[in-house]
């Protein structure tokens, strides 16, 4: 497999960043110069083309003070080489980035090679920590991924060749999966963020267009909750790029439909949402050239059908919604219990809008119950909106029930802990 051209840390990082090309850096650095005191400083594209090659320059201090301020990482995470002379500037560098509350990715210096076993093993507990997520609090497996994604950093530079490849591989995958516990399990956009930045470096190590297309849809999650409809739309356009370079599988494809549609959705674009997901739904009615990767266990047909069933909902079509969210209820996998509390939310949150407070009540119940033993801030954002809904009936038996239980003891224990 051809390795990358060119500094590929910084090109992931710039489209990380939301800059899809190099002119949309420079027109930044110059934007952001007047905000961080630089004054006559312009930065052209020719500039950036130099940074981005394969042996790029030592930037000057106003560049560097603009890099690590968009981008959110130093110099050396961003694939520069500092001068021999720079070693206290380097310091220095690291104490400011963690004064700002960023955490550097380790650089340290290969003493020594390690053995093409190492690879197997990194894969292994990468394979551990993916099967873990399905039952294991976010509380207690993130800490264990960060820290297994820390010794990835690490062994990347001991390791060449072949091994050097798989390591960045499962070390993509081991960032990707603490960015979506962060996200979706503990809420956390701003840490997830950063997180799939290094994922999408490590990506870029491995030369793996595939779950660099995933981690680039995953990002879109980010600015699309919030509802930066054009910076989501970004992304999903740069995964779509990287997908078509790799050996992209049918349920891949309809997958970042899916992505889309959700953000587009977020936004109040259901119309658009809704015809995403038929195309999603065309898509995996034909067999697959390809296989689906390993590493992509949260999506499937019925997953599909949840993302119809939210949409639906948004754009008020609420017997359709209801109809879609009740067989993907009934065909989720048991082991699948975050997700059904999301699931159980949005029907509670169709009983809402069609004027059903006792079955929207017993729906959000349910969801509760789960969230007591199967943690997920998804689901619990899903069960306080519905609460938030159910004002208009406040004073009903079933919504002080629902109260007693939302803010009991334990539940409300286990969201503060979490």
């Amino acid at each position: 497999m051809s390795r990358p051209s060119g500094n590929i840390r910084l090109k992931s990082a710039r489209v990380a960043a939301g800059y899809a090309s190099q002119q949309r850096l420079a027109e930044a650095m110059t934007a952001a110069a007047p905000e961080l005191g630089i004054r006559g400083l312009s930065v052209g594209v020719r500039q950036v083309r130099r940074w981005e090659s394969t042996a790029p320059p030592w930037p000057h201090p106003d560049h560097r003070k603009l890099l690590t301020h968009l981008l959110r990482q130093d110099l050396e995470q961003l694939g520069f080489t500092p001068p021999h002379d720079q070693g206290a500037e380097r310091r220095a560098a690291v104490t400011n980035m963690a004064a700002m509350g960023l955490s550097p990715v380790p650089r340290l210096t290969a003493t020594l090679t390690q053995p093409a076993s190492v690879g197997d093993d990194y894969e292994a507990v990468t394979r551990s920590h993916r099967r873990l997520y399905w039952s294991v609090a976010p509380a207690v497996l993130h800490p264990v991924v960060m820290a297994h994604a820390t010794m990835g950093m690490a062994l990347l530079p001991e390791t060449t060749g072949a091994t050097r490849h798989r390591v960045a591989a499962a070390l993509a995958e081991s960032c990707l999966l603490a960015a979506r516990m962060e996200f979706f399990d503990m809420r956390q956009p701003e840490a997830a963020g950063d997180t799939l930045l290094k994922a999408l470096q490590a990506a870029g190590e491995a030369d793996d267009a595939l779950i660099g297309s995933a981690v680039l849809a995953h990002s879109a999650f980010i600015p699309g909750w919030a509802g930066r409809r054009e910076e989501a739309l970004e992304r999903i356009v740069a995964a779509r790029t990287y997908a078509r370079r790799g050996p992209a599988s049918a349920e891949f494809l309809a997958w970042l439909d899916a992505v889309e549609a959700e953000c587009e959705t977020r936004c109040g674009e259901t119309r658009t949402a809704l015809h995403l997901i038929r195309h999603a739904e065309d898509v995996l009615a034909v067999e697959s050239e390809h296989p689906n990767p390993s590493w992509m266990d949260w999506f499937s047909p019925v997953r599909l059908a949840a993302f119809k069933g939210n949409t639906q909902l948004a754009a008020g079509h609420l017997p359709q919604a209801r109809a879609t969210l009740t067989a993907v209820l009934d065909g989720l996998p048991e082991s699948d219990d975050k997700q059904r509390t999301v699931i159980l939310g949005d029907l509670a949150a169709v009983e809402v809008a069609d004027g059903r407070p006792e079955a929207a009540c017993a729906y959000a119940v349910r969801a509760l119950e789960l969230l007591a033993t199967a943690w997920y801030a998804t689901g619990m954002d899903r069960v306080r909106e519905v609460r938030r809904a159910l004002a208009p009936w406040q004073h009903e038996r079933c919504v002080r029930d629902l109260d007693d239980r939302l803010y009991g003891w334990s539940t409300t224990l286990s969201a503060l802990s979490r």
